[in-house]
């Protein structure tokens, strides 16, 4: 079997012919959050998109060393389970005072019981054991890769990120994951005070403000036909 593969710089998409997703998706995540958001991502494309969840599709182990190797990972199970297209995402924050950390683990820092307060506090602890407290020393940025893989083995790969600074205490109950600490650059509001909207734009005209979002963009311009 010839497995394709490319992957996208930030701003970069080359030329080229692209395999188009049509019909029937899977969701490669069983976090409820990245499943609302993606659903939200693909509805105005006319995708019908299955949750891996739904299917009741093993979870893999993750044991890529990147964002858009875990995102492979995910897609391509779910691919060869499924016979249909899978669409993943591996994302997490990157805080520049932690030498990346929580990085490709952020979902892992939450614990068993996917306690993401527990996560944004364990952050702000290491935070502050490292005596990082002025804004200029709390830089951090979310990363998004996207995958999307077919059951023969093609497959598309993007990646897009969003720097900010965190805050504390957490600010907003939308979104989820680390959002209510992360305050974008150039906005007021931390993702966990946006609402969805705000974060992701309209596709396929709005930009889209989160990492995701970009992320998703790139692939709706490769492999959805719209611009």
């Amino acid at each position: 079997m010839v497995t394709e593969s490319r992957t996208l710089a930030e701003n970069e998409i080359p030329p080229g012919a692209r395999r188009q997703i049509a019909g029937r998706l899977v969701i490669a995540t069983h976090n409820p959050g990245k499943l609302r958001e993606m659903r939200e991502l693909l509805m105005p494309y006319g995708i019908e998109a299955v949750a891996a969840g739904e299917l009741s599709l093993a979870e893999p182990e993750e044991t890529g060393t990147s964002f858009a190797e875990n995102a492979d990972i995910k897609a391509r199970a779910a691919a060869a389970a499924s016979g249909l297209p899978a669409f993943a995402d591996d994302s997490g924050l990157v805080v520049d005072a932690l030498d990346g950390d929580p990085g490709i683990y952020s979902a892992r820092w939450a614990g068993p019981q996917k306690d993401f307060r527990l996560a944004m506090a364990t952050v702000e602890d290491k935070l502050r054991a490292r005596g990082a407290q002025a804004a200029s020393q709390r830089a951090a940025h979310f990363v998004s890769a996207l995958c999307v893989a077919w059951p023969d083995g093609h497959v598309e790969s993007f990646e897009a990120k969003v720097e900010g600074t965190l805050v504390w205490p957490p600010r907003g109950d939308k979104g989820f994951g680390y959002d209510p600490m992360f305050l974008p650059d150039g906005h007021a509001r931390t993702f966990g005070e946006m609402t969805s909207e705000e974060k992701h734009g309209l596709p396929p005209q709005g930009k889209g403000l989160s990492h995701r979002a970009r992320a998703f963009r790139k692939l709706a311009e490769a492999c959805l036909g719209k611009r």
